[in-house]
């Protein structure tokens, strides 16, 4: 049913609305999306419509405002592989400040918040003796599959991604990347590849010398997923034995508040824009 959805139908249901709301519509990407934005937004004046792609987000805002003269309608997605294309998005389409904002959230203080809930502090002590902090080493361990990600697009290797098993290629105790493995692990899922594996893998490994920052190839989930293992293993308390990666998800979500939300480059373009042109959307500019 997802699947089906169109940006045609989400510009339908913002026309049908009107009759009944005249606040502002934020499209956003996915259900998570909407769980985190519905924190921050106005309950009285802002709609939250998911999408379902960032195709459906950027082209359901392009009709309601363009060809429907609906000014009211803002849109957010992924930044994803974008930054590294060199691809930016014009309002009132936004995008995140990383990839997503599981890493933003990672890269905010709802990260020492998780950790004092679900790391213990001498086995995290130790873990960042020997390995260094702890957000860093999730950049470096996750960035190798953006930046692999990256080289599919680029030389149409369509390659799949799809139910990696993390462990495989994540060592328990160090949280290290072992790339030849991780490369491995994907050409496995993807199917005719004509690219050497040894040739892809001392491209990742290119990439991870050039001393961009590694969380601008991040993705979020990856991050988290990785952190997960980090938690069940490598430095986290009794109650994070079990500890998955929906759940740490949720975690991070709930941890994540509007204090940390008002220091991205989002809010800040988002806030403006809107009070720009009249719009209310964050609860920090509540309508009287």
């Amino acid at each position: 049913m997802m699947e089906s959805i169109t940006h045609a139908d989400l510009a339908n249901e913002i026309s049908m609305t009107r009759s009944a709301f005249g606040g502002t519509f934020l499209v956003v990407e996915g259900v998570t999306d909407s769980r985190l934005y519905a924190k921050f937004a106005d309950p009285e004046n802002v709609r939250i419509l998911i999408a379902h792609s960032k195709d459906n987000v950027r082209r359901s805002v392009e009709e309601s405002c363009g060809r429907r003269g609906d000014r009211a309608v803002v849109g957010i997605v992924d930044k994803d592989m974008d930054g590294l294309i060199g691809k930016r998005r014009d309002p009132p389409v936004f995008e995140t400040d990383l990839n997503d904002m599981e890493s933003s959230i990672l890269r905010s203080p709802a990260f020492g918040d998780i950790l004092a809930e679900y790391g213990d502090r001498e086995r995290v002590e130790r873990f960042v003796e020997r390995n260094g902090d702890i957000p860093s080493r999730l950049a470096e361990s996750a960035a190798p599959i953006g930046y692999l990600m990256y080289l599919s697009y680029r030389k149409g290797m369509n390659l799949s991604f799809k139910d990696l098993d993390f462990e495989r290629f994540i060592d328990r105790d160090t949280l290290a990347n072992d790339v030849p493995r991780m490369v491995s692990d994907v050409y496995a899922r993807s199917m005719g590849q004509m690219h050497p594996k040894s040739a892809v893998t001392d491209q990742v490994r290119s990439m991870m010398r050039k001393g961009a920052d590694p969380w601008e190839a991040v993705r979020g989930h990856d991050a988290v997923r990785i952190l997960a293992i980090g938690l069940r293993y490598a430095f986290g308390s009794y109650n994070s034995r079990r500890m998955m990666d929906g759940e740490l998800g949720g975690a991070l979500r709930l941890a994540y508040s509007m204090e940390y939300f008002r220091a991205t480059r989002l809010y800040a373009s988002t806030d403006a824009w809107c009070s720009e042109n009249g719009l209310t959307l964050w609860i920090s500019h509540r309508s009287p």
